[in-house]
């Protein structure tokens, strides 16, 4: 049987498209061309733009009786451009592969259109669909990623907002993806069908799936997550034994009226946390205080509970994709640094410096707050470069100890009112805080050690059972809506330190 006559191999056709746009989207090397442009006027300097945009060293020859200053200051930045001035000629489409028509005399733009179909040149003619041979999409690019949007001529509106949404709405993370995508496919080994299932666990975190680890990376992430939950279980054992009877524990636990109270205020404190990345104390202090607990029981408590609970959130903030590994390492060390000073010096002098501090960290956190509601309702805008995030983190470290939380308003705010993805800094920032709080715990453990672990037992419990629902929703509620509880919540915090300065 002849290769033709196989049914198996003859490709199948598709029912042709009926009513639909039926361009073909393609992807030009524009540097490796040569393109006409003709018209000088402000529709020229937005194709010259538009091309110098994404292939800055195209060559470009532009032909205009006039060219606005602005076109001549863009031309001049870039070497291949080159200006004609003069009235258009057929000799110059000569050597040029692509024309792009963009002058204000109509009849003119479709003498050029037919000068260049005879020539079998591809030609656009600006603002007329009917004369073009393609035309120039709406742009979105994160790096080395780029996607074109065509609406078939019918509406450069509707492409130009698809073009702010997805730009919004797109991480800049997914560069940093696609730069380890090629690296990763010389690497994977086994036949084809195992490189497909490979891959497609590399890009399924790009749907919401779980990230992509490397066998060697799941394997040191398990032996991590392993010495972490054997190092939590000795802590435990230890307080359990050193304070309580196995018995006293079995009483607290099957006490409704005290132990499921406090494992319901540790749950809806995690979600709140882990969902926008900050919020444990805030929650925490203004339940505990609202039963009557003294504020030197609720300050233990929550420093000590909240280990745990930032423990269990970044550990499924990683395993879900929502932690940025370079962030993290720049917030890491200055934060534990500045957390450890915090909690000496609260130790040592006493709370009554803290208060001094508290005012000016509400204050801050109030205005920042208002500006993260106000940014939900802008149009987007560049995001911000932070040059000083290490300074940024030990103060969000030293605040959380000594002023008695602080790291998640302060931390989480300031990235996400500078334009980076929630998803992405709410993940980071509370992977991080867990060796800030560890950082917190074990400096009072040393110097004032532990009391009220009734609490502390019942916010664990509640905190660990929250962290992957909390973890899973982080960065799933819209851009818009997450700027809007982030600011609220910050607000909320702001305002209720205030209040215990003034009342």
């Amino acid at each position: 049987m002849s290769l033709s006559n196989n049914p198996v191999s003859q490709p199948r056709s598709e029912p042709p498209l009926t009513g639909a746009n039926r361009l073909f989207p393609i992807f030009l090397k524009l540097e490796q061309l040569h393109v006409l442009l003709v018209g000088g006027g402000n529709v020229g300097l937005e194709k010259l733009s538009a091309i110098l945009a994404n292939s800055p060293a195209a060559a470009v020859t532009v032909v205009a009786t006039y060219f606005l200053p602005a076109l001549r200051e863009l031309a001049a930045r870039h070497p291949a451009v080159q200006l004609r001035e003069g009235p258009y000629q057929i000799t110059d489409l000569v050597g040029h592969d692509l024309v792009i028509v963009a002058t204000d005399d109509k009849a003119l733009n479709l003498t050029i259109k037919a000068d260049a179909t005879r020539q079998r040149l591809l030609c656009n003619v600006a603002d007329t669909p009917d004369a073009c041979d393609f035309y120039l999409g709406s742009i979105v690019q994160k790096g080395d990623l780029k996607i074109a949007i065509s609406t078939n001529g019918k509406s450069p509106t509707i492409a130009k907002r698809l073009r702010e949404m997805l730009t919004t709405t797109l991480p800049d993370e997914l560069n940093d993806v696609l730069q380890r995508m090629s690296s990763i496919r010389e690497k994977v080994g086994g036949d084809f069908a195992h490189k497909v299932r490979s891959l497609n666990a590399v890009t399924a975190e790009l749907t919401g799936g779980p990230a992509y680890e490397s066998p060697a990376a799941a394997m040191w992430r398990r032996r991590a997550t392993m010495s972490l939950l054997a190092f939590m279980a000795i802590i435990i054992i230890n307080i359990i034994s050193y304070y309580v009877t196995w018995q006293q524990a079995w009483e607290v636990a099957s006490n409704a009226d005290t132990f499921y109270i406090f494992v319901a205020i540790g749950f809806g404190a995690q979600i709140v946390d882990g969902l926008l990345g900050m919020g444990y104390g805030v929650v925490t202090a203004i339940s505990l205080m609202s039963l009557n607990i003294s504020p030197a029981a609720v300050s233990a408590s929550i420093h000590t509970a909240e280990m745990f609970a930032s423990g269990a959130s970044g550990y499924h903030h990683y395993r879900f994709g929502n932690v940025n590994k370079k962030l993290f390492k720049v917030l890491l060390i200055p934060g534990v640094l500045g957390a450890i000073t915090g909690a000496y010096l609260l130790a040592t002098f006493g709370e009554e410096y803290a208060k001094y501090v508290k005012p000016f960290l509400a204050v801050y956190l109030l205005l920042l707050g208002i500006r993260i509601i106000s940014k939900a309702f802008s149009k987007p805008s560049a995001r911000k470069k932070h040059k000083k995030l290490g300074v940024l983190a030990a103060a969000g470290g030293f605040l959380d100890s000594f002023g008695g939380g602080g790291w998640g308003p302060l931390v989480t705010s300031t990235l996400i009112a500078g334009g980076r993805t929630p998803q992405y800094v709410i993940g980071s920032v509370s992977v991080t805080e867990f060796f800030v709080t560890f950082a917190s715990a074990v400096t009072f453990f040393a110097t004032l050690g532990i009391s009220h672990w009734q609490i502390i037992l019942g916010l664990i419990v509640g905190g660990v059972a929250a962290s992957p629902i909390a973890a899973r929703l982080a960065g799933r509620i819209p851009v818009r809506w997450m700027f809007v509880g982030v600011g609220l919540m910050v607000i909320v915090w702001s305002l209720w330190a205030l209040r215990k300065v003034f009342f």
